[in-house]
């Protein structure tokens, strides 16, 4: 069985020509229905709650959560997150983060499930940051530590840009390792730390990626050896992703998705997996990007 987790209130009315395509999780579920995807027994969809304040704490201050529910962030026209503040947007926030957590709660049952939005990794513990106000995949490891007990958690990052906000949350937590695969010349232009960057030159495509990735991962998956993987599966390094600036192809996605998934898998490891970015006013182009994780985990469950 294959947990997909979706709320319809992932996309919200949104300025239209904001740079940030909040309908594209309302674009990719309806892809995800023309793949099939509703017909098959062995997806399961989950519709998610939102994330509790208890959880919130885990990875953010009271302070900024305050401020997050408030507004009190958007005290200019240019806020940190990029997004303009509105009650709307605190709940679909809230939303996706419990759309992650639900992501983790299954893939702990079932071994692997897929959240329809997620991967909001430039956001602090005490600010928004790079169109992230939550972040989620920060919250989702310190429910793993708390709430499961585990004591090896790794996060591997895809996403074109660096998990800045994620590297830095977990700067001195041992039990959280952070591995970001990303473009060197991209945002944040001042990087963190994660225990493992690969910071990628532009237009690298399927084939070097791929060789990268693998060079990084595996050895971490051997040496670490975690109990769960968080993976944000980034569509941001397709090759005509308007903030990426790598060269990957469709099928390159696909293949990244799947080893990443199946090195989990292989090990008996736990992963639930979150799309990232991807940034395209081609809706139906971007939602095909970002389908390809859901492909990927669909292929092997039926192996």
């Amino acid at each position: 069985m294959l947990p997909i987790v979706h709320h319809p209130g992932y996309s919200i009315e949104w300025p239209e020509r904001h740079p940030f395509p909040m309908a594209k999780f309302r674009v990719l579920r309806r892809r995800l229905s023309t793949l099939a995807f509703d017909d098959r027994d062995d997806v399961g969809w989950i519709t998610p709650a939102p994330a509790t304040g208890k959880a919130l704490l885990r990875g953010h201050t009271a302070d900024y959560l305050q401020r997050f529910y408030l507004g009190e962030i958007a005290t200019t026209r240019r806020t940190p997150s990029g997004f303009p503040w509105s009650p709307a947007l605190v709940e679909r926030t809230l939303l996706e983060v419990g759309g992650t957590l639900a992501a983790v709660d299954s893939a702990m049952e079932t071994g692997l499930a897929l959240n329809t939005a997620g991967g909001t990794h430039h956001a602090y513990a005490d600010r928004a940051s790079g169109y992230c106000l939550l972040n989620d995949l920060a919250v989702a490891a310190h429910h793993l530590l708390a709430e499961y007990r585990l004591e090896r958690v790794l996060i591997v990052d895809c996403d074109v840009h660096q998990g800045d906000g994620t590297a830095w949350i977990f700067r001195d937590e041992p039990r959280v390792f952070t591995l970001s695969l990303h473009g060197e010349a991209n945002f944040p232009f001042e990087k963190r730390q994660s225990d493992r960057d690969v910071a990628l030159p532009r237009g690298t495509g399927d084939d070097a990626y791929l060789a990268r990735l693998e060079a990084a991962l595996d050895p971490i998956l051997n040496d670490f050896r975690p109990q769960f993987v968080l993976f944000d599966a980034g569509a941001d390094v397709h090759a005509d992703d308007r903030l990426g600036h790598l060269a990957l192809s469709d099928h390159g996605l696909y293949r990244r998705d799947h080893r990443v998934l199946a090195a989990c898998r292989r090990r008996g490891i736990p992963v639930a997996g979150v799309i990232g970015g991807g940034y395209d006013r081609d809706l139906e182009a971007l939602a095909e990007r970002h389908a390809q994780l859901f492909l990927a985990a669909l292929a092997l469950i039926s192996e």
